[in-house]
């Protein structure tokens, strides 16, 4: 057997793992997905009113604060799916089970990368719960067929830079809280971007953070192909961001891999 199938077949076997898991603490799980759900009805329910209000013509798509706030939402959704996975690492580390992966005949990257695809489905799946509920709310996007699928690229080309991200997180901290603690520093740069307001509505400084940062121009891209306007260059600078954390992530998270002492 080739190394590839080799690589290919430890890869399938560490999904299966995850998804295991994840069936076995149900809860978790649940609570992972839901909890992106729960932002959209917390910021449309609770501050919608007063964001529309305050904002006026400044927001686009017609004036709904909703379908501005969707794309924001979503990208939110995978950042807190890292830091799930940030977590999961973590609790596997300290129960030993990695370090006795490295004295098995596997895959070496297949470990990260069973994690990897489990947390893609995930997200994947608390993402579409995510656009049903706001399309329940009244979320009305334009996209054809062509551009929904390049939103979902989109959307899952971040999840796995950062799911990469978040695993290389797990495999650097000592506890599930450190693990967390740095998870949620990319999780909490995406409430200074445009998820929530326009850039231009924010004071200089910021407004220069938020326009040069990795996450407005994914939202940007997500807005632009959910409501069938042109994306710019937006979703050149989405793409090259992706890449750019995908490969720090992965380069990060191998090198931490490599270190852990076989048991």
């Amino acid at each position: 057997m080739s190394a590839l199938a080799l690589s290919v077949r430890d890869s399938a076997t560490m999904f299966r793992r995850d998804i295991v898991h994840s069936l076995r603490y149900p809860m978790m799980t649940v609570g992972g997905i839901m909890v992106p759900v729960m932002m959209l009805l917390l910021f449309d329910g609770v501050f919608g009113g007063t964001m529309r209000a305050g904002l006026g013509a400044i927001v686009p798509a017609g004036g709904s604060y909703l379908d501005y706030l969707v794309p924001g939402i979503l990208v939110m959704t995978v950042g807190s799916s890292a830091a799930a996975t940030a977590i999961n690492v973590t609790m596997d580390m300290n129960e030993g089970i990695i370090a006795r992966f490295r004295t098995m005949a596997v895959t070496r990257t297949s470990v990260l990368t069973g994690q990897m695809l489990g947390s893609l489905l995930r997200t994947l799946l608390s993402g579409a719960l995510v656009v049903a509920a706001a399309l329940a709310l009244g979320f009305r996007p334009h996209a054809t067929a062509p551009q929904w699928f390049a939103a979902a690229a989109v959307f899952a080309m971040l999840t796995v830079a950062l799911t990469w991200l978040g695993t290389a997180f797990g495999l650097q901290a000592k506890t599930p809280g450190g693990a967390n603690g740095l998870a949620q520093l990319v999780a909490f740069m995406p409430f200074i971007s445009s998820a929530f307001v326009p850039t231009e509505a924010m004071p200089a400084g910021v407004r220069w953070f938020a326009e040069h940062q990795p996450f407005t121009p994914v939202i940007e891209t997500l807005r632009a192909l959910l409501f069938g306007v042109p994306v710019g260059d937006y979703a050149i600078w989405a793409v090259a961001w992706c890449i750019a954390i995908t490969a720090a992530g992965y380069v990060w998270a191998r090198a931490r891999y490599s270190r852990i002492p076989a048991r």
